[in-house]
């Protein structure tokens, strides 16, 4: 059974969560910016301590994970792109990610902040949708409902 009920679905373009291998987003990222696919690798900084120094890092918000925007029927020459695992969703389908949630991690990685519960830092599971049981870090949080969006 084909993931395309109708033409209309596949044309339109929409954010997946791409799942890769650790620490191969950004070759991941730059091998599928050269096939022309729009992609979004959001990334933070991180002070990395060594025994004679500091250094800034730049680690991805989500390790092993980056997102695209695409048809759906990119999805092989995403697939194809060596470093990708899958291409994440719910129960075997790939599920797009909400727009309102590519968003939040566009506004926290550009440093707009609101109130938090959990000390910045504190590691985090995610708990549903397309990035579910991701490991990530906590920058940002919006409550909504029993849930965290991050």
């Amino acid at each position: 059974m084909s993931d395309c009920n109708f033409l209309n679905t596949c044309m339109k373009k929409e954010s997946y969560a791409v799942d890769t291998v650790v620490r191969h987003e950004k070759t991941v990222n730059s091998s599928l910016a050269e096939k022309d696919i729009e992609t979004f690798l959001p990334i933070r900084d991180v002070v990395s301590h060594w025994k004679d120094r500091r250094k800034r890092v730049k680690f991805s918000f989500f390790p092993g994970c980056l997102f695209v925007n695409m048809i759906l029927q990119d999805r092989w020459s995403v697939l194809n792109t060596r470093g990708v695992v899958r291409i994440l969703g719910v129960y075997g389908n790939t599920t797009p990610v909400p727009f309102d949630q590519i968003d939040a991690i566009i506004r926290e990685q550009a440093g707009i902040r609101s109130l938090s519960f959990f000390t910045q830092g504190r590691e985090i599971v995610v708990i549903n949708g397309p990035l579910s049981r991701r490991l990530g870090q906590r920058n940002h949080h919006k409550e909504v409902k029993d849930a965290y969006l991050l």
